[in-house]
């Protein structure tokens, strides 16, 4: 005669009363999760997701809000974009500066990071101080370095002392946009800085006492270990970079207006233009479009880069 089962055995089912099943705990946990969820999902929705999908409806009509409204034009706006010799020149001079501020705004503090993280006593006083510009206002800096670059500024007066004749800046072709690059290289040094200075305390110092025994020089250990090392800061860095430096819109709106003839004007600037300008919101939603495919790649890079570094 078999022995009845006992009630706590595992293969005795769970009484109306007693504790959920691991199915149930499962949806329940779940369930809690998603509400717990919900109220930042409804913030992406309705500030990042709806504003994305609205410009994009939006890049396919034409017409304006305050004159006869908008209608339905399909890929017109696109074509337009693909036969104006504005907006090649525009997006050419979007990727000359976004190429002329990024390296420099990752070789430059790259190359203090490694410096100060060597300056035990001074690092913290250094980092703040070469932080501040990265939290001053866009605005007010720029209008800094107009006065610096104005014919009549301190540049010129101090290359007058020298004896070399004053230049144009800001009315230049040739000069308007390595200005207005400077002032962001300036503007994203501080933050890359901290960066990078974050990214050295990860890597551990056995390796450079390894490489030292080896006979390993300073060059040699910066190759081989601190750049290997900094890959997943190098790629954060560079994305962030060029994302600052592809909605760019202070410099050119502050310094020189997009001008002299279109030479600063930078996509961001020009989709102001189009849209408050021209009240064309049809044709500034397509450029916008456009800005935010270039900015969509650049984040796909950042995340197919980071996977094949793990």
């Amino acid at each position: 005669m078999t022995s009845p089962i006992p009630t706590d055995s595992p293969m005795s089912p769970p009484s109306a009363g007693g504790a959920p099943s691991g199915r149930q705990s499962d949806r329940q946990e779940t369930l809690e999760a998603w509400l717990f969820l919900l109220p930042a999902l409804i913030f992406l929705g309705v500030f990042v997701l709806y504003p994305i999908a609205y410009l994009c409806i939006l890049s396919f009509t034409q017409g304006s809000f305050t004159r006869e409204g908008t209608y339905w034009v399909g890929l017109r706006n696109y074509w337009r974009l693909a036969l104006s010799s504005d907006f090649w020149q525009v997006l050419g001079n979007t990727i000359y500066f976004t190429v002329a501020t990024v390296i420099p705004s990752l070789v430059l503090p790259l190359g203090l990071a490694v410096l100060l993280d060597r300056a035990i006593a001074l690092r913290d006083l250094l980092r703040t101080a070469y932080f501040i510009p990265s939290i001053t206002s866009l605005v007010a800096v720029g209008l800094g370095f107009r006065w610096l670059f104005q014919n009549n500024g301190p540049v010129n007066g101090l290359l007058g002392a020298i004896g070399v004749d004053a230049i144009p800046w800001l009315s230049s072709v040739t000069w308007a946009m390595p200005v207005i690059i400077l002032l962001s290289v300036w503007k994203q040094i501080g933050f890359n800085l901290v960066v990078f200075l974050a990214g050295l305390q990860t890597i551990p110092q056995a390796r450079y006492e390894a490489a030292e025994l080896d006979g390993a020089g300073a060059w040699q250990k910066f190759w081989h270990i601190t750049l290997p090392g900094l890959r997943p800061t190098l790629i954060f860095a560079a994305v962030t970079t060029a994302i600052f430096t592809l909605r760019s819109f202070e410099q050119p709106y502050v310094m020189t207006g997009g001008g002299p003839l279109n030479s600063t004007n930078l996509l961001v600037f020009y989709i102001y233009q189009e849209a408050f300008g021209q009240f064309d919101f049809g044709y500034a939603a397509a450029a916008a479009t456009v800005l935010l495919l270039f900015t969509l790649v650049l984040v796909y890079v950042q995340l197919r880069l980071s996977q094949d570094n793990r």
